[in-house]
């Protein structure tokens, strides 16, 4: 089930960024034509463009202003995702002695640990589908957004503080910001979980790589993305402290437990 999950998942993640990769650098306008361009792209351009006139002009604050508000809108998506990661997370230890229970795999035994499985789902009110749904709907999302600024061409002519939002940011500090932030939020979003063997090891590695890449992108993109992803990231890390703050509690007072020894 988990592997039809992740691959569905996968799917139309690969299917909203492809839907619009080919027109990246084609400036996005009122005549843009297909589904993607129509109903996704555009209606979040021109809310760009209609917050910036309200700000005076400012398409930096406009980035900012619009970044919290898609965030706020999606909000309660990610708290339902985030609960039935939760729950998901608590019956991990009856999940696993089913599996040892029923570690044969010829088809009867895995029937039965299906069975099993779907049992104790509905025992304690978990739907393990219930995590992926808002992660496909925020993905076009979020995608599109990105599209936005990149072919918004109004956002292009504008500076904001110290970069030209069309340009890179020439002291690199906005990269540097991107990178520590999204370190700090995949930290906070990690606190908590019990993951072990290779799944804890591909988790630690991405910790570092992706901040990695995003300074490497943030780098040679326009700074208006980087000012994206900073918003974003920062969003991304109070929303986790006040959802999670339970579980980063208990995983700072075992750190520092773990020290003392």
């Amino acid at each position: 089930m988990k592997k039809r999950i992740f691959l569905l998942i996968g799917l139309v993640f690969v299917m909203a960024l492809l839907s619009g990769c080919t027109e990246i650098n084609q400036p996005i306008t009122s005549e843009s034509e297909g589904f993607w361009n129509e109903y996704i792209v555009y209606p979040l351009s021109l809310f760009i463009i209609k917050v910036a006139e309200f700000a005076g002009g400012n398409y930096g604050l406009s980035i900012i202003i619009v970044t919290i508000t898609i965030r706020l809108i999606i909000l309660p998506l990610m708290i339902k995702q985030t609960r039935s990661s939760k729950a998901m997370q608590a019956i991990q230890p009856e999940m696993q002695k089913l599996r040892e229970k029923y570690s044969s795999k010829d088809q009867k035994t895995q029937q039965k640990l299906q069975q099993e499985t779907m049992a104790l789902f509905q025992k304690h009110g978990v739907n393990p589908l219930a995590g992926c749904f808002p992660l496909i709907i925020q993905m076009p999302i979020l995608i599109g957004f990105y599209h936005a600024i990149t072919r918004t061409r109004e956002i292009a002519d504008h500076n904001f503080l110290w970069f030209d939002l069309g340009s890179p940011d020439p002291i690199y500090l906005l990269p540097l910001i991107a990178g520590v932030t999204t370190f700090i939020q995949q930290k906070m979003m990690m606190a908590g979980t019990q993951q072990s063997g290779p799944m804890a090891a591909q988790m630690k590695m991405m910790l570092y790589l992706m901040p990695i890449m995003i300074v490497v992108f943030a780098i040679n993109f326009p700074a208006a993305l980087s000012l994206y992803w900073v918003v974003g990231n920062i969003f991304m890390v109070v929303q986790t402290y006040f959802i999670k703050g339970p579980d980063l509690r208990a995983a700072a007072a075992g750190n520092a437990g773990g020290a003392k020894k």
